[in-house]
């Protein structure tokens, strides 16, 4: 196994973003070692669930891949329980055509995801695309708290507020979030959220419609009957401000 703070080749890579990769298959998980290694980050490489999640407590990594299938806890437990003390980026991998079990992780709070086989370079497209929305200057000016009905955003701190309770979420519910609280009363296409929040040209769809329903599950005061985040049928999605459909104050 991998110490912390070192490559899978043994070489320090002091300064360099850690990614933690949690894969039990050892030539995958070689090959995804070897691309992130070119690419400039520190890979961390282990092989068991239960082993990966108390690594990513005591490493504190910026990124972690992780299998789905994996002995021990497996991935969606994995995630699960990572959550509860943790936002760091994951992106999980799922085997071809396991649809549950990537709705499963998107709901579980994974920010991507890929289906094996995979590109090694699509991978790293991924991480590169994820850490540079969670590592880069916020979606709009720092300073910047937005009020809209009960709900408080403060995008420098990046809380989110409700009726004075602080929500939990992770760090794409709370892009999406902030995006359409930037663009109240239009509506979007999925692909078009895909773009402009994930920076995806193309992907899987079922990633926006599991990302606004988590939203929903915490903004909406029913869920099922939302009055915010609206359904606009065969389009896409609005968010539709409380009190008229005038910008956020």
């Amino acid at each position: 196994m991998t110490q912390p703070g070192q490559t899978t080749d043994g070489g320090s890579r002091a300064g360099q973003l850690r990614v933690l990769v949690v894969e039990d298959d050892h030539a995958v998980a070689q090959v995804i070692s070897d691309y992130l290694q070119r690419a400039g980050y520190s890979p961390v490489v282990v092989s068991d669930g239960a082993v990966g999640l108390q690594l990513a407590h005591q490493m504190a990594p910026d990124l972690v891949i992780l299998d789905v299938m994996l002995p021990g806890l497996n991935g969606i437990e994995v995630l699960q329980q990572l959550r509860t003390r943790s936002q760091v980026p994951v992106i999980m991998l799922t085997s071809l055509g396991a649809e549950n079990d990537r709705l499963r992780g998107l709901g579980a709070g994974a920010d991507d995801y890929l289906t094996k086989p995979f590109s090694p370079r699509e991978l790293v497209m991924r991480v590169q695309a994820v850490l540079r929305r969670t590592t880069t200057t916020p979606l709009a000016p720092a300073n910047e708290v937005v009020r809209v009905g009960d709900l408080e955003v403060d995008r420098a701190a990046r809380v989110v507020s409700k009726g004075g309770q602080k929500l939990t979420m992770t760090n794409k519910e709370f892009e999406l979030l902030v995006f359409l609280l930037d663009n109240p009363g239009r509506v979007f296409r999925r692909d078009e959220l895909l773009r402009e929040v994930w920076s995806y040209d193309f992907g899987d769809a079922s990633t926006v419609t599991v990302h606004v329903r988590r939203l929903r599950s915490k903004i909406e005061d029913d869920p099922a009957r939302p009055t915010a985040l609206v359904t606009v049928w065969g389009v896409g999605y609005r968010f539709d401000p409380p009190g008229g459909p005038g910008a956020p104050r």
